[in-house]
Parts: C-alpha cells; sequence; structure tokens
C-alpha cells in the first residue's frame, strides 16, 4: 500500500467483468433482434410479391368486364327447358318432354337438358324401334302413315342424344317424337344441326335445348291416313344456363337440305318465338329473357361435328335418370360462380383505386 493510506494504480479494483458483460449483452441482443426483423420483412415482401403474382393470375382467368355482362350467378330452375304456348297435350318420357300436335299430329316441340356426361356415355348401340305413342290421348302417328311415302321418320330429340340409357334412347322412337322429313334433310343439314348440339353440350357441359317444326306458316302437304303434316321448316333453340357466360342461341331451316354452314341459319331466341308462337324459357328472370333471347353471337358456340372419340361405353344399366339436375353440383356450380363474381368485382375495385383501370382493359385484367 502507498504512503498515506492511498492505494497503488496495481492494487485498485478492477471494472468487475459482470459490468463489462452488461454492455456487450445489449448489443448482441440488437443484432439478434435486427436479423429476425429483417426476416420478417422478407417474409412479409415474400408474401406480397406471391399475393400480387395470384392477383393477376386471378384476373386473367376471372370474367372480364364484356363477360361479367353475360355473366351470372345462375341458380338451378326445374323446367327451365319446357316452353309455353301451344295448344298440345303435354307427354313425358324418359329424359324428355313433348307437345303433341292432334291437329298436324307431329310435336309442337320436344324438349330436354343435355349434359356433357350425358353426350360421351354410350350403354347401347342404336336399335330402331318406331311404334305408336299409346301415352297420346287422341292417338299418335303410325307406321302406316310413314309408309311408302317417301319420308323419313325424324327424330325431334335424335337417338344419339340419348346413348347414355337404354331407355332414354329407346323411348326417343315413339311417333309423337317423329316428323316427315326429306332423307336428304333428315341425313344433311338436320344431323350436321344435331351433331354440334352434342359439340355444344360437350364444351358448356350442360344446355337445353327445344326442338320442332313451324307450324304456324300453313296449309301442309300431309301423309298417310292420320294426315301427318309436312313442315315447312324446323327449329332448334339452344340455352346455356352457367358460368362464366349464361347465353342463347337459335336455329330455323327450311326443310330441304343445305350446303350452307349453320351459323348461316343462327337467328336470335326472339326470331324463333316470333316465328313460332312460343316462348322459350319462359321461367327465365324477365330482364334475363330479354337480354338472352334478342342477343345472337355464333363466335360463343361451338357449331361443329361431334367428336366421337370422346365417347366412354359403358356397361348395359348406363346413366341412371333423374328429372333434376344433382343438388351437390348445383351447390358447387353456385359457389364457383359466386367466387368468380365476387373477385371480379374486388379486382375493379383495386384497379381503380390504383387508377389504371384502362391498362387493366387493355391487357385483358379487366
Amino acid at each position: 500500500m502507498a504512503q498515506g493510506g492511498e492505494r497503488s494504480p496495481q492494487s485498485r479494483p478492477r471494472p468487475r467483468a459482470a459490468h463489462r458483460k452488461r454492455h456487450t449483452k445489449p448489443a448482441g441482443g440488437a443484432t439478434e433482434k435486427k436479423k429476425k426483423g429483417n426476416k420478417v420483412i422478407k417474409r412479409i415482401i415474400f408474401l406480397l410479391v406471391v399475393m400480387v403474382i395470384l392477383f393477376i393470375v386471378l384476373s386473367f382467368l376471372s370474367p372480364t368486364e364484356g363477360e361479367m355482362e353475360g355473366t351470372y350467378n345462375p341458380t338451378y330452375i326445374e323446367n327451365l327447358e319446357i316452353p309455353r304456348g301451344g295448344k298440345g297435350e303435354i307427354i313425358e318420357h324418359t329424359g324428355y318432354t313433348l307437345s303433341y300436335s292432334e291437329e298436324y299430329e307431329v310435336p309442337e316441340w320436344v324438349a330436354y337438358e343435355l349434359t356433357r356426361e350425358e353426350v360421351v356415355t354410350q350403354c347401347v348401340e342404336r336399335k330402331d324401334n318406331f311404334r305408336e305413342d299409346k301415352a297420346v290421348s287422341t292417338g299418335s302417328a303410325t307406321l302406316n302413315d310413314y309408309k311408302k311415302s317417301g319420308y323419313d321418320r325424324g327424330h325431334m330429340a335424335p337417338a344419339a342424344d340419348f346413348r347414355w340409357s337404354f331407355d332414354a334412347m329407346n323411348d326417343t322412337f315413339y311417333l309423337s317424337n317423329m316428323c316427315p322429313q326429306t332423307h336428304a334433310f333428315n341425313a344433311g343439314i338436320w344431323s350436321d344441326l344435331e351433331e354440334a348440339i352434342r359439340s355444344i353440350a360437350y364444351e358448356d357441359e350442360t344446355i337445353y335445348v327445344v326442338t320442332g317444326p313451324v307450324l304456324t306458316d300453313g296449309p301442309y302437304e300431309t301423309i298417310g291416313e292420320n294426315n301427318v303434316a309436312v313442315p315447312k321448316y324446323f327449329y332448334k333453340v339452344v340455352l346455356d344456363y352457367s358460368a362464366p357466360t349464361v347465353k342463347a342461341i337459335g336455329f330455323i331451316l327450311p326443310h330441304e337440305n343445305s350446303k350452307e354452314p349453320l351459323s348461316y341459319f343462327a337467328v336470335t331466341v326472339d326470331e324463333v318465338e316470333e316465328k313460332t308462337g312460343l316462348d322459350f324459357f319462359p321461367l327465365l328472370p324477365d330482364e334475363e329473357e330479354e337480354r338472352l333471347e334478342s342477343s345472337l353471337d355464333t363466335t360463343l358456340w361451338a357449331l361443329k361435328n361431334f367428336d366421337y372419340s370422346l365417347i366412354e361405353k359403358s356397361g348395359e344399366e348406363g346413366l341412371a335418370y333423374t328429372a333434376n339436375t344433382s343438388t351437390e353440383s348445383q351447390g358447387a356450380d353456385t359457389v364457383i360462380s359466386a367466387f368468380w363474381e365476387v373477385f371480379y368485382l374486388f379486382k375493379k375495385e383495386v384497379f381503380s383505386l390504383l387508377g389504371i383501370e384502362d391498362i387493366a382493359r387493355s391487357i385483358g385484367l379487366l
């Protein structure tokens, strides 16, 4: 010890190690926190990038403004295919419904729903079984009416649309489902239109079809003892009532073969209504019916021959016929349609807030 009681520098107490540690610990903790903070920021940036990419992809996949004009969240409407009007007797068979005209001994209309599953399922080969329809209270046309008449027994609901069930296909051979047709017409342009209807059903998954002769422009040539009328024109109307694009189309064909493309005979449903005096798809909401039936865009429809390589042969039982679409399927379609509708409104709001609506439209995002 130094004189005077003072301690030498060597003997003075050193700063405690713990004191030094208190200064180093916070520094190390801050670095660790900074690293964790950087990781969180990187994750947030990554998630934001993923969300932006997902938003852009969904924007391309979701309906545009133009498509939304024909886009709905349609709910299932039972008997949507059944028209209103006419004077015939309503007859129900497996898979289709018809209105039979006693005056002309042909159907006024034949209506049915046609699905993708039905057009690609084949459980039976065609076996002709033309016969009278005992369900018609006044009696239908007979085989003798057509015998040696020079006309084919032309299906309105074609047998090939009902290959999914033996009973359904067999029921298409009732003479209440027939009209006299020249062979050239029946095997020509009429067959082409039937093929196109199957292609449309495959492309659009579910469609509603109404078909028949025009019976407002008589008098007509007749055949047989029952005076079966030979129509001058035939029609078909088709409704696709499913998301993303609800649409309708009509066809009026003169009773003669033609080399013209099917689009040449395409008309609005309103025009078919005017020609036939029938009201098609009357169960649609009024505004929707008016818009659909007054518009025509042939580019939205698969007017081509059906690809028979798509057919899947099944067992003898085929598909079970049910009058109504599955509730489960309807629910799934409704949910999907609702999602796209909500997302469309969301993306429209986003582009509006960013002030890039015109740019989004120009590149197909809106």
